[in-house]
């Protein structure tokens, strides 16, 4: 009877090779001494001293012979979407934990063969729990770097900034919820700390709106102007004092359609008349939040994109405007402008 098994012309009679993996753990020892023998239950009581920790294999510390490919410097590696609780402090004194996301990258020299990833790691969980988000940008950066032994060094934490608004004439209160990331980088030897913040709006098409009038006026015919969500994704290089909500109401204030969450009749009618009465092209937003930014003495350089999702055309209308070195790029990833594309 074969029982899955394959005789041996090599053997003494009555020996047999196993060619099936999961019937090795059914022979008798003497059957299958061409397999090593495991264990092949794990064993909760091991515990593994500082002598067994130092001879565990480190192939990403081995030498340069080990690298694969080019030996080319990597300008970022390291995690992205490392997420974890931060306290991030508020204009009012307050504070306030946010879920945030993490992406930590440090330079790789063309000799090293790679990183120690989970050092990033250990790195915010050092100060996650004793210090604000500001804090932990700057010693988790610091604390990586040394320890990865690089020359630059990049951090981002993402996360959902939440602030309650008030509707345009009813008082009715509701929470918005803004993207916002802070990034610092260190490059060679030079900080920069910038903040990018997603802030949706309408947009009523001035041309529209022209049109529209037009139809009421010379034929009594009724119409409606075009309007749309659209996203301005703000980036800036900012001083230490300038707040996320200050950030939050310089947006505002350059373009004052912000979407709403609270809504009663009589909101969305006064609505309808902000639109109106702020009717804007894709470039008319750009440089709406370029004048707010350039007025404030905390900003330096900064980044607009706007993104104007338009229910006229089966298309979008986009701009970008820079101010400054900082944001300055010959291009842009594919599928950039797809990420202000806002879910309802």
């Amino acid at each position: 009877m074969s029982m899955g098994l394959e005789l041996s012309p090599h053997r003494e009679q009555g020996e047999t090779t196993v060619n099936v993996p999961g019937a090795v753990a059914t022979q008798k020892p003497e059957q299958h001494r061409d397999y090593p023998i495991f264990s092949r239950k794990y064993d909760a009581s091991f515990a593994a001293d500082a002598a067994y920790r130092s001879g565990l294999p480190d192939l990403q510390n081995g030498p340069a012979s080990l690298i694969v490919g080019a030996q080319a410097p990597i300008q970022h590696v390291g995690i992205s979407n490392f997420r974890l609780p931060i306290r991030h402090l508020l204009r009012n004194g307050g504070e306030v934990v946010l879920e945030t996301s993490i992406t930590g990258t440090v330079s790789l020299s063309a000799e090293k063969k790679g990183i120690n990833m989970s050092r990033i790691m250990r790195s915010f969980y050092v100060h996650a729990e004793k210090s604000t988000s500001l804090e932990v940008i700057e010693h988790a950066l610091r604390d990586y770097k040394q320890d990865l032994e690089s020359f630059d060094a990049r951090i981002q934490m993402r996360f959902s900034f939440p602030l309650q608004t008030r509707s345009l004439r009813s008082g009715l209160t509701g929470w918005q919820y803004y993207d916002v990331a802070l990034e610092l980088v260190d490059l060679r030897g030079q900080r920069k700390k910038m903040v990018h913040l997603d802030y949706v709006y309408s947009s009523t098409c001035p041309c529209s709106l022209e049109l529209s009038e037009h139809a009421r006026q010379t034929r009594g015919q009724l119409a409606t102007p075009h309007s749309q969500r659209s996203t301005a994704r703000l980036s800036i290089l900012a001083g230490e004092d300038l707040w996320i909500e200050d950030f939050i109401d310089l947006a505002r204030l350059a373009v004052p359609t912000e979407t709403q969450v609270m809504v009663k009749r009589e909101d969305e009618q006064a609505f309808a008349e902000l639109n109106a009465a702020n009717p804007l092209f894709v470039e008319d937003a750009a440089r709406s939040f370029c004048a707010a930014l350039q007025s404030d003495h905390r900003i330096r350089d900064f980044r607009i994109v706007a993104s104007h999702q338009e229910s006229l055309h089966s298309h979008d209308a986009v701009s970008i405007l820079t101010r400054g070195a900082t944001f300055d790029q010959a291009s842009l990833d594919p599928k950039f402008f797809s990420t202000l594309i806002k879910a309802a």
